[in-house]
């Protein structure tokens, strides 16, 4: 009897399994659910395809005064996502602009009605309220009506797939653009007295008739009225901020790095001492670096972003991955998990999204003081998931603070 030769020995099956990578992209939700949840025979933590755990941020380094033409700059890098930010400063004349001359009369009205409120005896607490809240009006209308802080983000060709040369903006690109912009306004991180230029009218008696160098004619530090001087002080022009935040490397969640990258950058800013020259009629500016001065911030005003991931859109698979896993969260029969910092792969299987800034006061007790809260996409998140998330934005908070200071 003949023994079978190797040849017709029958091969083994080929092999159904696929690789993790082309897993991943045939099957994106599956691929990231078996991360999140495995099965519990197997003693594995809940954590996501990128290796992270689901409150886990990304590793964030930052480095300032990166660029040299700027009177600011900085560069934050977010995991994979990088972005640069330069600060560029202009001077606005007050006589370019058409309504000054109205804003100034009716300011002018608001500081006479101070005054007849104390001498007609009013309380001295109410008054002071009534002029601090003039104020905050004042400085919110310089900085938002006359369009002193002008940010722009443009996403680089080739920092992610599509982002082709010769291609308009991108809506991506205009509405990281408006966030940015709507959040300067609301954490009025910017004070409107450090782009204020201020000119101090001499008084024109006998010995000052020829005193009107730049030295005694423009005093930066002088408050209105101060002693000595009958005249009030006069803003001459205003320092515009143009604030150019460039992506150069998009791997998901580019607000956080953005925002990041303008705080930091309007930290390194620094502006030139400028006077109005009397006798030229113009602003002229020192060349000395050393009496430039640097911006005194409003707050250190963080944002943290949140993408929900929502077993349901892998319901098909789901019984087939994961037949007897652990629902770490259920609502009813729905399976979530909420994931800091997401990246690329994590926002295209997420529709809703959570974005807080948050703020801590610096009295010594260290309150966490929400700036400014988004949610959009849907309705999964609740209030006792935005205590959650504010909690994880305060320790991001911590971190980055701390990164910030050290750049």
């Amino acid at each position: 009897m003949a023994t079978p030769t190797a040849s017709a020995v029958p091969a083994a099956p080929p092999s159904l399994s696929l690789p993790p990578s082309q897993f991943a992209r045939l099957q994106p939700h599956a691929y990231l659910l078996a991360h999140l949840s495995p099965p519990p025979a197997s003693n594995q933590p809940s954590i996501r395809a990128n290796g992270r755990a689901p409150a886990q941020f990304r590793v964030t380094s930052a480095n300032s005064g990166s660029l040299t033409h700027t009177n600011g700059s900085a560069v934050v890098r977010v995991g994979d996502t990088t972005a640069v930010c330069g600060v560029r400063a202009e001077i606005l004349h007050t006589d370019d602009i058409a309504s000054w001359s109205v804003s100034q009369a009716s300011s002018g009205n608001t500081h006479k009605r101070r005054r007849l409120g104390d001498l007609g005896g009013k309380p001295t607490e109410e008054s002071d309220d009534t002029y601090a809240d003039a104020q905050d009006d004042e400085d919110r209308a310089h900085i938002q009506d006359l369009n002193l802080l002008v940010p722009n983000l443009s996403l680089s060709t080739g920092c992610a797939p599509g982002f082709t040369p010769g291609a308009p903006p991108s809506s991506l690109a205009q509405s990281l653009s408006h966030q940015i912009l709507s959040l300067l306004h609301t954490s009025r991180l910017v004070r409107a007295d450090d782009l204020r230029i201020w000119y101090q009218p001499p008084n024109l008696g006998r010995e000052d008739l020829e005193r009107h160098n730049e030295d005694e004619a423009m005093d930066v530090d002088a408050g209105p009225g101060a002693a000595g001087l009958s005249k009030p002080r006069e803003i001459k022009a205003f320092w515009v901020l143009y604030i150019d935040v460039m992506i150069i490397s998009l791997a998901g969640n580019p607000f956080d790095a953005a925002w990041a990258s303008v705080l930091a950058a309007l930290r390194d800013t620094k502006l030139p001492k400028a006077w109005w020259d009397i006798d030229n009629e113009t602003i002229l500016c020192s060349d000395d670096v050393s009496q430039a001065r640097k911006l005194s911030l409003r707050g250190f005003p963080i944002a943290s972003s949140f993408c929900v991931f929502d077993a349901d859109a892998a319901a098909a698979y789901r019984a087939v991955v994961i037949p007897k896993a652990d629902e770490p969260k259920r609502r009813g029969f729905k399976q979530t998990w909420i994931l800091a910092d997401p990246d690329g792969y994590e926002e295209g299987l997420s529709q809703e999204r959570a974005c807080l800034v948050v703020d801590k006061e610096s009295n010594g007790q260290g309150k966490t003081v929400i700036v400014k809260m988004e949610k959009h996409g849907g309705w999964i998140i609740d209030t006792e998931d935005l205590r959650q998330l504010v909690s994880m934005s305060a320790q991001r908070w911590d971190e980055m603070k701390q990164i910030l200071e050290q750049c």
